[in-house]
Formats: structure tokens, sequence, C-alpha cells
């Protein structure tokens, strides 16, 4: 498969952008225009501040502070030249004022909701938010989040004032190639507390109970009872530990099961690295997108997994049967708290890794002339 082209967009095709993490809080809110106040209230840090400080000696100088678009980079350009008709991330981050943290967790993410603008930068359409850092700040601060990405004309998927909120998709219309619905999950396996499941009279995060069958089969239920002809729906899941190229069997099971059911694309997160990439009945699942922003500069420890590569994936779809058509990977680094093109010994190691990870699931990747990654499915 090739990158997606001009050509896909004349023909009806739908071209997604997707990317795991977006950590705009902590380190990099402090790097923008209205930092939240730096005290933290971590184990080591306490000052928000330190990390912006780490990334520097690791680095070099960040401008502070630095304007909205400074942190997307390199990454403006690319989304320029594909120009995909949709902007999907997962926001692992809280947007709030609010200094109630969440003593049951070690670290927590606040973006200061002025920041909010950093997304409007880069044109994102949907924020998944059925992660482990959305309810950093409680539910005063999940409340103001969704509020403030809602005035910025952000549509938000997972989360919710309700049970019945927070598994509402987030719909957008594409003309001429039919609708987009996201639809966010959260499983415990990430980190997340089971407290911050969202109830009927509660607010919270549609949390999957496991991932089982029957569980999977409660899910596509709902999908089918909303998706249309010529509706793309993506399912957004936070799951899985950290680090480690390992799938879990029941992973794969799951993931699979929701294509079966409906689901056009599987969109995993929560691993600070990518992991493999599966084509299943010409439908895409991604079990781990990796960290596209964050502020982890400058600190030791899993260098193996070389967390600074990121990944912006461009899926093109046939819009009529969900189909993958063809998937642009564009290979990025985390330098400076901002994307930046990866050099190319960068990108021949993600290409690499990523080919090795991904050959047990019958997914060839190459490496195009302009310096992209692309697939092809054995």
């Amino acid at each position: 498969m090739a990158g997606s082209t001009s050509s896909d967009r004349k023909t009806g095709q739908l071209t997604l952008f997707l990317c795991g993490d977006v950590m705009t809080g902590r380190g990099i809110d402090q790097a923008l225009p209205h930092p939240s106040h730096p005290r933290i209230h971590e184990p080591s840090v306490k000052d928000a501040g330190q990390y912006v400080r780490l990334a520097e000696a690791a680095n070099g100088p960040v401008p502070r502070p630095v304007d909205f678009p400074y942190i997307w980079g390199a990454a403006l350009d690319e989304l320029g030249h594909v120009a995909p008709d949709v902007r999907v991330v997962n926001l692992e981050t809280s947007i709030t004022r609010n200094d109630g943290y969440c003593p049951e967790k070690e670290i927590h993410y606040r973006m200061h909701p002025d920041n909010v603008r950093c997304l409007i930068a880069a044109g994102i359409d949907v924020c998944a938010l059925a992660n482990n850092h959305v309810l950093d700040f409680g539910h005063p601060g999940l409340r103001e989040t969704i509020a403030t990405l809602s005035q910025a004309r952000l549509r938000t998927a997972g989360a919710g004032e309700t049970l019945a909120e927070a598994r509402s998709p987030a719909v957008v219309e594409v003309s001429g190639k039919g609708r987009l619905m996201v639809f966010g999950f959260g499983d415990e396996s990430s980190g997340i507390p089971p407290s911050w499941a969202a109830t009927t009279d509660r607010p919270g995060i549609d949390v999957l109970p496991d991932l089982s069958d029957a569980t999977a089969t409660g899910v596509v239920r709902r999908v089918r009872e909303v998706k249309r002809a010529q509706d793309v729906v993506v399912a957004s899941i936070h799951w899985g530990s950290n680090w480690g190229y390992h799938v879990p069997p029941e992973q794969q099971r799951f993931a699979r099961r929701f294509i079966e059911g409906g689901v056009d694309i599987v969109h995993g997160h929560s691993s600070h690295h990518v992991r493999p990439i599966e084509i299943y009945r010409g439908k895409l699942i991604l079990y781990g997108c990796g960290d596209f922003l964050n502020d982890y500069e400058g600190i030791a420890g899993y260098e193996e997994f070389r967390d600074d590569l990121t990944l912006m994936y461009f899926a093109t779809l046939q819009p009529e049967t969900g189909r993958l058509t063809s998937l642009r990977m564009t290979p990025m680094q985390i330098r400076n708290l901002r994307a930046n093109r990866a050099t190319p010994p960068d990108v021949e190691w993600l290409g690499s890794t990523l080919a090795r990870i991904s050959r047990a699931f019958g997914t060839h990747v190459v490496t195009t002339a302009d310096g992209a990654l692309a697939i092809r499915s054995e």
C-alpha cells in the first residue's frame, strides 16, 4: 500500500490523521503562553517547570513562551501536505484551573484552559478522552476539560457527564464522503482507576469491564445501532502497558471482534512507543500508536524503545466499505518539546523496528522514496 494522495480525495476516499498520546499538560503547558501554577504533587518533582529544564539540558533552549503552533513543529507542514479530511488524537491531559488533584495517582497532567489554542492550531477535530490522565483533577477537572474543548469546537469521545454521554460517539460530517464516528474506550490495563468509570449519575469515562467477547459484543451492538451506510467508525482504545512490543492475545481477539462487528479502524494507544500494525479483513488495527507529544526529554530509562520517535498515521479508506486503501506514516522526533522531522537513520531504525514487530501479524512495512513508511499486507 502506498501513501495517500490528492487523487484519493478526488475519488471520494476518506483520509484520516491519527496519532497516539498528545500530552500537552505539565512541562508543555509550562512552555505555552498561559501556564498553570507549576506546583505538582509527584514523589520526586514538585515543579512542572523542571520538565522544561530537563528538556533544555538534553537538547538545548526552548524559547518561552512558545506560540501555540510551536509544539506541532514540522507536523504542521505534513498535515498541510496530506490534507486529511479528519484529525483524531488521544488527548491525555486534563484542561482545567482546578487544583483538586486525584490523590490515588502519582502523576498528574493539567493544561491551562487558555492554552487550548494549541489544539486549534493543528486543526484537531476529535479528542479521545478515555485515558488515565483526563480525570487527574477530579470531576470538576473533567467537566472543565469537556466544556473547554466544546467551546473551542473540538469534538470529544469516551468521556461525559453520564455513561450515556461517555458512550456517545464524536461525529464529523465530511462533505461528499459521509460521516466519521469516533467511540472512545479505556481499559484498566493502561492505569485507569476503576472509580473513573462513568455511571448513570456520575461523570467519567467509558471504561471497558474486560476484554471478553461479551464486552465486545455489547459495544458492536451499540455501533450497529447508530452506524449508517457510508459511515466510517473508529474505536479509540487506551489499553496496555507503557513499554514493550508484545500484544496480549486478548487484545488481538478484542480488536478483531470489533472489526467483525462493524468497526473500521481500531486506534490503540497508551504505550510510550509504537506497537504492531495488523490489517484484518481489509481493515486497520493499530495496537499502539505511541506518544506523539510529551515532556519526557531528558528522563533516563527505556532508551531501547526510542520513545522520542513518533509516527503520524494517515489512513485512507473507502467510505462505502471501510476498507483501508493506503496507510502513510510520517516519522517524527520529539525534541525541544515539539515534533521534528526524524533523521534518515532514525527513519531507518523506526521502519525496521515496526517491520519486525508487525511481521507476525502479516504486515510488511516499507520505506517510501520520500522518507515515509507504508505497509502492504502479506
